[in-house]
């Protein structure tokens, strides 16, 4: 797991375990009763393909799904961690329990057709904005249980990720504003949790607010779907005091005009919500 650090990296694989356990728990349940009709002594080798292009990520739940039922299993990688492939690329060749591979089979692919969409998809987003300042970040829009799962993908698709949960930092929205007596009451209130924050960040749907929350010492702030023409004109009044970041409608199409803007950040729900799944296909066959 080359794309984090070593905490982070021991954080997630423990999640990749509990992941995997889930779902070979889903899937299995008490038995394979199909792959109980092939001998238990039986050994298989086989392939793993990528039916389309892809920039290829799961790699750690797949062996996972695979060792679980075979600790045995040998397992080479074609294609590594974040590479790109073409079109029908074999990208994972190998030998074990046939019963094991069998029973495993869903579950690897449904990691990699899942994770290698969310990493191929921010790779895009990605590539579109090269060249300006802009990073891509994700949001919490994931599928429940799985967002250490779909954020580590974003990173493999060279995308920023953005808090994990509500507990790590602050992002003081529209309701939270409301709620707390205006922009500037509500950061000063955080002081209580800035000890605990990684970042405290604040959310403006106007060039008004954006002034306010600035002379209340924001040193993040989120700007709420505000056109282009407003867009720069926060940049500029900003004068680069604050990390300015985009959020909402934002397209594939309507990306690179947003970050010619000038801001730092920009931030995609639909990386992780909106993905369609790459197509994998795995094939055994009979050792001699």
């Amino acid at each position: 797991m080359t794309y984090l650090n070593d905490e982070t990296r021991q954080v997630l694989h423990s999640q990749v375990l509990l992941d995997v356990a889930r779902a070979l728990q889903e899937d299995v349940g008490t038995g394979d009763l199909t792959a109980a009709l092939v001998p238990a002594e039986r050994r298989s080798r086989g392939r793993i393909l990528a039916r389309e292009a892809a920039v290829i990520c799961g790699a750690p739940w797949a062996e996972a799904a695979f060792r679980a039922l075979d600790p045995t299993v040998q397992l080479h990688w074609c294609v590594a961690e974040g590479q790109r492939c073409a079109p029908d690329t074999v990208v994972l060749e190998f030998e074990g329990y046939a019963r094991a591979l069998l029973s495993a089979e869903r579950t690897a692919l449904n990691f990699l057709q899942l994770l290698s969409a969310v990493a191929t998809k921010t790779a895009t987003y990605v590539e579109a904005v090269q060249g300006t300042r802009a990073h891509i970040v994700d949001t919490r829009k994931t599928i429940p249980g799985l967002r250490l799962a779909q954020k580590y993908a974003v990173r493999v698709g060279g995308g920023t990720n953005h808090r994990i949960g509500l507990h790590d930092a602050v992002l003081i929205k529209e309701n939270h504003i409301a709620a707390a007596g205006g922009v500037t009451a509500v950061l000063r209130a955080t002081q209580q949790v800035a000890a605990r924050a990684q970042f405290i960040e604040i959310e403006v749907e106007t060039l008004a607010q954006l002034e306010e929350a600035l002379a209340a010492g924001a040193q993040m702030v989120l700007l709420d779907n505000m056109p282009p023409t407003q867009l720069h004109e926060a940049v500029r009044l900003n004068a680069g005091r604050a990390i300015l970041e985009i959020s909402g409608g934002v397209t594939l199409e309507s990306l690179r005009a947003l970050a010619e803007t000038g801001v730092d950040r920009i931030s995609i729900g639909g990386l992780t919500k909106d993905v369609k799944a790459i197509d994998f296909s795995m094939r055994l066959q009979e050792l001699a």
